[in-house]
């Protein structure tokens, strides 16, 4: 019986079977490597908000400390938006003219909110306890790095669960003193990888990896 296929055949089939595998596994890559870009996490791009407030101007220029705007980090689960009042304590005095600030006062003379866009913004599956993570030592730098070098705020991390796994994984690299939690720009003072098994006993950072804590 005469030979159907050609010897080159074998070689053809073997090429276009790893040919195949390869198309499928860098296709695979490609999905993973853009689930991973700023185009789907929107990391480090700015989000337009009612009135462009500048952190580079009030933290990094003037000094005011996160607190000020963000009352409740340090007792609740969210860290709060500041009312429009907040605002109005310095820009009845200072600027209080400026057209640029107009939505501001029009915000506290007609008692209606300024709608500001959540920049990071979580997923609603995700719980996130701001209080529980500044009281272990988790400084807010950490997640929403220079804000106080941020003409507007952008996010500056993906967000995504392997970014927060690798902090609950690692808390030592990442643990500083309370002291320190709303300094930007901060160092240790010694080495930390002395300094962070330290903080960590000292605290009693027990994170925990399990999908309930985050997945409620």
């Amino acid at each position: 019986m005469p030979q159907i296929f050609n010897r080159s055949a074998n070689v053809l089939s073997k090429v276009s079977i790893v040919g195949g595998l390869l198309l499928v596994g860098g296709l695979l890559g490609l999905v993973m490597l853009l689930g991973r870009s700023s185009y789907v996490t929107r990391a480090n791009e700015f989000i337009e908000q009612p009135i462009q407030f500048s952190h580079l101007h009030h933290v990094g220029d003037d000094g005011i400390d996160c607190r000020y705007c963000h009352t409740s980090v340090e007792t609740s689960t969210f860290a709060g938006i500041p009312p429009t009042k907040t605002c109005m304590n310095c820009h009845s005095q200072i600027w209080a003219n400026s057209p640029f600030l107009e939505p501001v006062r029009a915000s506290f003379r007609d008692d209606k909110p300024l709608r500001w866009i959540r920049v990071h913004d979580l997923p609603d599956f995700v719980y996130f306890n701001h209080s529980i993570h500044v009281k272990k030592g988790m400084g807010c730098e950490s997640c929403h790095g220079r804000v106080d070098q941020m003409p507007l705020i952008e996010q500056a991390n993906s967000l995504q669960m392997d970014w927060c796994l690798n902090c609950h994984r690692n808390p030592e690299q990442f643990v500083r003193p309370r002291s320190e939690i709303f300094t930007m720009g901060y160092r240790p003072a010694v080495s930390q990888a002395v300094l962070g098994p330290q903080l960590v006993k000292e605290y009693q950072i027990q994170p925990s990896t399990t999908c309930s804590t985050c997945h409620r």
